[in-house]
């Protein structure tokens, strides 16, 4: 029996060799070439998928999104607000996974809007650890189509819009990676007074999550996830305390607004982008560059888009070249 075993043994085929896990990071921009596009794009949904320029974790880093046929678009501007469906269905933009502290966002005042990670006082920017939380609380991004008008004021708060798209609070069990374009429901909305502007906070939960189906209104937040939503107005009323900054203020004495308000909130962000798209309001130094809006006097061509990914590219090579050349210069001045 025990040299029938080994003969099998022998006759067992070999395993193929592995190539290992993909490249990703600066392993990945080695294979690719210098600052090139990371291995093959990122699938974040069926109909989007995603494209790494820069080294991770740089301030050059910039995520670009493609549609399904390929072409370069907009996370702002391109991906519709509502998803198709027949229900109150939202497309969101995954800025940030839960858990992480990097500060991920939709570069507004640059062209395609690419994801890119905020910069303050020249340092790329974290957020602290909110005892006794790691990082983001929730899958955090913004709703596509939607502006916060920094020059109209909100009847509601008494303060005027923050000058981005809609935050979103995902609330679901998964942890979803920045870039990903997540289908969620609307549960309601708190009113965030950041610096004097008015910064709504969307509460949502993806449709995929295992526990959708128990999601309607705000209430039910409450009913299923017991304080959450006190540790979301605490992580909001705190998470600048740590960088020197005085605690947030919200509007409504930090009340949570139900599943209609927020619906009435993504309904005017939306009218307002959608004056923003076709210059009948002042935009100041946003970038409405698009490939799908189709009526709008920024609306470009597939070919024009990638050209701008290019020459972005090509930008941020030159730039991180320098700098990597600063570098050498006063290592070798500090080792004489």
């Amino acid at each position: 029996m025990r040299a029938l075993r080994l003969l099998r043994l022998r006759l067992r085929p070999a395993p193929a060799p592995s190539s290992g896990p993909p490249l990703r990071g600066a392993g990945a921009a080695a294979r690719a070439g210098r600052w090139g596009p990371l291995a093959p794009p990122r699938r974040a949904m069926s109909r989007y998928v995603t494209e790494e320029r820069g080294r991770p974790g740089s301030a050059q880093y910039r995520l670009y999104f493609k549609n399904i046929a390929g072409h370069y678009i907009s996370p702002f501007h391109d991906i519709p607000l509502k998803a198709e469906s027949k229900e109150e269905v939202f497309n969101m933009v995954v800025e940030v996974p839960r858990w992480t502290n990097a500060k991920m966002e939709i570069a507004t005042k640059e062209p395609l809007n690419p994801i890119k990670q905020d910069i303050k006082k020249g340092k790329l920017r974290y957020v602290a650890n909110i005892f006794p939380h790691k990082g983001y609380i929730w899958n955090y991004g913004a709703l596509p189509q939607t502006w916060e008008d920094p020059l109209h004021k909100d009847t509601a708060t008494n303060c005027c819009g923050d000058n981005d798209p809609l935050d979103v609070c995902e609330i679901g069990s998964k942890v979803h990676a920045h870039g990903d374009v997540i289908q969620v429901k609307i549960l309601g909305v708190l009113a965030l007074i950041d610096e004097s502007e008015t910064d709504w906070k969307i509460i949502a939960i993806s449709v995929d999550d295992p526990e959708a189906s128990k999601f309607h209104n705000i209430d039910d937040v409450r009913k299923y996830k017991p304080s959450y939503l006190e540790a979301t107005l605490d992580w909001f009323r705190l998470y600048k305390v740590p960088d020197g900054k005085p605690e947030n203020k919200f509007a409504f004495n930090g009340e949570f607004k139900d599943k209609d308000f927020a619906l009435q909130v993504i309904e005017s962000t939306h009218k307002y982008w959608t004056a923003l798209l076709h210059k009948k309001c002042d935009g100041g130094d946003i970038n409405c560059v698009n490939v799908q809006v189709c009526d709008s006097p920024f609306c470009c061509s597939k070919d024009e888009a990638k050209s701008i990914v290019q020459s972005t590219s090509t930008a941020v090579n030159e730039d991180s070249n320098s700098k990597e050349d600063e570098d050498i210069h006063r290592w070798h001045f500090i080792k004489k």
